[in-house]
């Protein structure tokens, strides 16, 4: 089954997104996010819809005990998830997913939207709504701003970017209540925005994944921009405008 990801990203993932600078810090903002809304919370079934190389979803079923259901349209992906011993992995397109209405407590989706054609975002996310049960959460995170498409955006197929408007929107008319809706890797912006739109234009160099190795003094300084990020957001705040969006969203 194609995957709508360029199956040569998932190397550049699972080769990096343990220590990767990018990756520690995102995870630290989502947990700052979205634990306030779980406290006290048990969760019967977890889904993670579009789970890329399972290593998330690993994560929550090693670190917090979770039961999580761990889906892609991938082999690629899968085969990583695999590997280190996901448990319950499952080949499924996100746009139709093969559970039952109600099945779920929780749904995550991490960075799936922005690699599905423009329309299908709608299916998906009415697919989040139908499998989770009444007052079930669903966490969805997503790159944003057109402005900062970019070589790596390229490189990964990823075919639309969000504004919070037309998130909240998408949740909204999926049947979803939204409790919380932030730009997140905001810090960074200025420095991306330059990347993005002044140097790589002037380089004109081809497509290429952005998930490589820095010096590691760079990434403690990078990492420090969304540690700094994560305890405001972890203080109820948000941001104006970033380079991605995390909503979470309830089913009424």
């Amino acid at each position: 089954m194609p995957g709508f990801m360029n199956p040569a990203e998932f190397a550049n993932i699972a080769r990096c997104e343990q220590d990767f600078w990018w990756y520690r810090g995102m995870r630290e903002i989502l947990f700052r996010f979205l634990d306030p809304h779980i406290e006290g919370r048990k969760f019967a079934h977890v889904l993670e819809a579009g789970c890329g190389t399972g290593y998330f979803s690993h994560l929550l079923q090693t670190g917090r005990q979770w039961p999580v259901v761990p889906t892609d349209i991938s082999a690629d992906g899968l085969a990583y998830a695999r590997t280190m011993g996901v448990e319950r992995a499952v080949q499924s397109n996100i746009c139709s997913l093969p559970f039952a209405s109600g099945a779920f407590d929780l749904v995550l989706s991490i960075d799936v939207l922005p690699h599905l054609p423009p329309g299908m975002d709608g299916q998906a996310a009415a697919e989040f709504a139908r499998v989770l049960s009444p007052g079930g959460l669903a966490l969805i995170r997503t790159s944003a701003l057109d402005i900062l498409r970019s070589r790596h955006s390229a490189f990964a197929r990823e075919r639309q970017r969000f504004t919070r408007r037309r998130l909240i929107g998408l949740a909204e008319s999926a049947g979803l209540r939204v409790r919380r809706c932030t730009y997140i890797n905001s810090l960074l912006l200025p420095v991306a925005l330059f990347k993005f739109r002044a140097w790589e234009p002037l380089l004109r160099r081809p497509a290429a994944s952005g998930i490589q190795p820095v010096a590691p003094w760079l990434d403690r300084l990078l990492y420090s921009a969304l540690a700094v990020e994560s305890r405001w957001i972890a203080a109820g705040r948000g941001f104006p405008a970033g380079q991605s969006l995390l909503l979470l969203g309830e089913k009424t």
